[in-house]
């Protein structure tokens, strides 16, 4: 069996699979690409969704030379070589550039004259969104697109058109497994399917399991899905979904997320979303970010579940958050307001509440504010009526 993925390569835009968004009869960037109107572009998306393969296409359907480099090997003479070569030349080249969000401050200078006098078509690819790591230049004079992982179904009838073809017996449940277990990207899939028919016909579960034994995810190796699932985490938890939470946690886990990164974005939570409706949160949340410091995994898994699981279950206020954002909202907006005089450094008109049973009525700001709003939330009730009893002395 030769190289599947290579020998099943799309070459037209009606046999790539799925990104029906950016591709579909109306999509947009299908009319740039049929129009001969599309600028200096920029995919980005999982592994194995077609970010390579759609510049082959675009290259092929606009009849130009097609030059495939990757920023973190890309040499800057490389680059002045295509360009010189045709400089006179009425077709210009697609320069196809992987790992776009490697490339250098001094790369993308190099590229820039060429992208503004439209000496190549330049067509960079990522697995994470490179707006931030391409400067405001580069920006302004490309399109950025976001490619999606395949989808399961269209895996499972591509995987289907495959077997078909190649005559290659599958059981019922490895195709499953091959089809979840390649996490949407079709180049893993087929390497799968290709490794495992080598040693076996029919193809079972057993063999797909022993060549490739956890499935393919992006985890959180890649920056794209480190910050995805962090914030699908993150919002499971302060959306109180216990088993979306732990669900979340693994796939961080399973991606090679380290422990203390986890616990440090767990007690940024607990101040945030839970705040004082349930204050013992951030102490259970500042001993476990201690205890992995500490043993590591795969002991640390269980004190982050247990973490987690507190943190899902607890009451949630974000009323501390938002009041620390009112008031340097303020500060930033130049509210500098100046400080009374009784109560700076060694102010003898002071008033010592102590004194007067623990509050006594002076004025602490010189233009009155109110930053704070309680939720009346779980132990924040209790503080408000704490608040309120103590304020009633007057």
């Amino acid at each position: 069996m030769l190289n599947l993925a290579l020998k099943y390569r799309p070459t037209t835009l009606n046999e790539l699979i799925g990104q029906a968004h950016l591709l579909g009869e109306r999509a947009i960037l299908r009319k740039l690409i049929t129009t001969d109107t599309l600028s200096h572009t920029f995919f980005y998306g999982p592994p194995g969704c077609g970010k390579t393969t759609l510049a082959r296409v675009i290259a092929s359907m606009l009849d130009k030379p097609f030059y495939e480099m990757n920023a973190t090997t890309l040499k800057i003479e490389d680059l002045r070589k295509i360009f010189k070569a045709y400089t006179n030349a009425l077709q210009k080249p697609l320069i196809f550039i992987d790992e776009v969000h490697r490339l250098s401050k001094n790369q993308q200078e190099v590229l820039l004259p060429f992208m503004e006098n439209q000496a190549a078509l330049i067509i960079g690819a990522s697995t994470e969104n490179p707006y931030y790591s391409l400067t405001a230049a580069m920006r302004s004079r490309s399109h950025l697109f976001e490619l999606e992982a395949i989808d399961q179904t269209l895996m499972h009838s591509y995987l289907e058109k495959i077997m078909q073809k190649e005559e290659v017996e599958v059981e019922k449940e490895a195709q499953d497994y091959l089809v979840f277990s390649s996490g949407g990207d079709v180049r893993a899939m087929l390497n799968l399917l290709e490794s495992a028919h080598a040693v076996e016909s029919p193809i079972t579960l057993k063999t797909l399991k022993q060549i490739r034994p956890h499935a393919m995810q992006a985890g959180s190796s890649e920056s794209e899905s480190h910050y995805e699932l962090t914030s699908a985490m993150i919002k499971s938890i302060r959306g109180s979904d216990i088993d979306a939470s732990i669900y979340y946690l693994a796939r961080l886990i399973e991606g090679g997320e380290p422990a203390e990164f986890i616990a440090r974005r767990l007690s940024i939570l607990a101040s945030e979303d839970i705040g004082n409706a349930n204050p013992p949160a951030l102490n259970l949340a500042s001993s476990t970010l201690n205890i992995v410091k500490h043993i590591g995994y795969p002991e640390a898994r269980i004190s982050l579940s247990q973490l987690v699981i507190y943190l899902a279950s607890s009451p949630k206020s974000n009323s501390a958050y938002m009041a620390i954002n009112n008031a340097q909202k303020d500060i930033k907006d130049g509210e500098i307001h100046p400080i009374p005089s009784h109560i700076k450094t060694h102010a003898k008109a002071y008033v010592y509440p102590h004194d007067f049973g623990g509050w006594v009525e002076q004025e602490y700001l010189t233009v009155p504010k109110s930053y704070y709003t309680t939720k009346q939330i779980g132990f924040e009730k209790t503080l408000w009526e704490w608040h309120e009893k103590i304020k009633s002395k007057k």
